[in-house]
């Protein structure tokens, strides 16, 4: 307001000099007009001219008066519609979503980020009651806004509105206390969508918590690997020395078992280690083997039915590091025991489409995945799985490991009918030395 006041006092100072100026000099004119043409007439013409001397001086001055203010409203006008336009271009343009609303919560402005954030165009708000506060979040939204009109310091806070398909979105808002003349006081709301945010935070969260369940499952493999070498030497001493028959097969059984918990651990602490990657020929079928007989407990809980054929192989190599070529097959593996149900059935099919390539097939009839999230299906962080069943970094880290590899893989699926994870990797071709092949 402390600005308006002087252009006011100019316009009217402006006003009253400009017509007194014109008053004088119409005054001036006529008088000097009746002393040359009219000095010798009758009082009644001169009473006469007097009184038109002041309806003209009346009228021009009326006329002044009428263009001058109309001029400066029109130019106010101009100045408010240009200020309101680029307050408009100001609030469209913000990559946040504004809303202001009064104290009942009738909204009075609504921009095109909050149109894209909740579904609600601008005119299905205005004037309404705001339609994205969940009911449970009405006490919290009460409370900010007693704050904000308290005057208290600003406040970020992360919480829930719905959109108009009903869903609940994660937003960041903060509520501004707006204030437009003398009246009621308004708040404004500025939100943003931190959906992707919060969806990486848990699954940083996920994360932490399999690196941490990794390294006690490490931890705990090798304290077993003595008392499970301890228990195996005992056995096998007892089998020297017992001649019973029955007694000796149940021996036998329990040797074998013991030598499937040592393998499993074994296995367990061999892909627990990270060591320094160096690429050198390696049997792809043997690997495969390898993680195939890592996963057996996994897939016996599930009761699952794996055929694993890498004949077409015929002992073929590639150049690779056997530790991430071991994470690519348990990654693929792993997955596909996620999406089948108890008594499910995986296939392993290994094939030379031509002398210089392999390619692997891993099929499963599990859920399939939706033609809708292939495209993204190998995004990091995206997954279909349920929550807390996957971080959505398995595929991504898959594929990373075959590209290094100079291979190529994609899946085929659709819902309910399974899927197939194919990739294709270099087959290892010797030239001269191995020196000479190691890129």
């Amino acid at each position: 307001m402390d600005r308006e006041v002087p252009s006011y006092r100019w316009f009217w100072a402006t006003l009253i000099l400009s017509s007194i100026s014109i008053v004088a000099a119409v005054f001036a004119v006529w008088e000097l007009v009746e002393s040359h043409f009219f000095r010798d007439v009758d009082y009644l013409t001169l009473h006469t001219l007097y009184i038109t001397r002041g309806v003209a001086s009346s009228l021009l001055l009326a006329s002044w008066a009428a263009w001058f203010v109309l001029r400066q409203r029109r130019q106010s006008e101009e100045v408010l519609q240009r200020s309101r336009e680029h307050y408009r271009r100001l609030l469209e343009v913000s990559p946040s979503a504004v809303a202001l609303y009064d104290a009942s919560l009738r909204v009075s402005e609504w921009n095109q980020a909050a149109e894209r954030l909740y579904g609600f165009s601008k005119a299905d708000v205005i004037g309404r009651a705001l339609p994205t506060v969940p009911r449970e979040k009405d006490e919290e939204l009460s409370k900010l806004l007693q704050s904000a009109e308290a005057g208290e310091p600003m406040a970020v806070l992360e919480t829930l509105r719905r959109d108009a398909r009903g869903t609940l979105v994660d937003v960041q808002l903060s509520v501004l206390p707006f204030r437009e003349g003398p009246g009621a006081c308004q708040f404004l709301e500025v939100t943003e969508d931190i959906r992707e945010r919060v969806r990486l935070r848990q699954t940083l969260l996920e994360v932490e918590k399999l690196t941490s369940m990794g390294k006690t499952a490490a931890g705990t493999a090798h304290h077993l690997n003595t008392p499970l070498a301890a228990m195996l030497l005992r056995v096998q001493m007892m089998r020297e020395r017992v001649h019973d028959g029955q007694t000796e097969g149940d021996l036998e059984q329990l040797e074998g078992s013991l030598h499937f918990c040592q393998q499993f651990v074994r296995r367990l602490l061999e892909f627990s280690r990270r060591p320094a990657a160096q690429k050198q020929p390696e049997d792809v079928g043997r690997i495969i083997e390898s993680v195939v007989s890592f996963l057996a407990p996994a897939l016996h809980a599930l009761n699952a039915e794996v055929s694993v054929d890498i004949e077409a192989l015929d002992g073929s190599r590639m150049l690779g590091d056997r530790n991430l070529l071991e994470a690519l097959f348990s990654i693929l593996m792993s997955n596909a025991l996620d999406a089948i149900p108890s008594g499910g059935t995986i296939a392993i099919r290994c094939a030379r489409p031509s002398s210089e390539l392999i390619e692997v097939r891993i099929a499963d009839d599990g859920c399939g995945i939706a033609p809708a999230d292939i495209p993204r299906i190998f995004e990091p962080f995206f997954t279909t799985k349920g929550p807390g069943r996957g971080t959505g970094l398995g595929l991504a880290i898959a594929r990373s490991i075959v590209v290094e590899h100079g291979g190529s893989i994609w899946l085929e699926s659709a819902p309910a009918r399974g899927t197939i994870a194919v990739l294709t990797l270099p087959v290892f071709q010797p030239t001269g030395t191995y020196e000479e092949a190691r890129p």
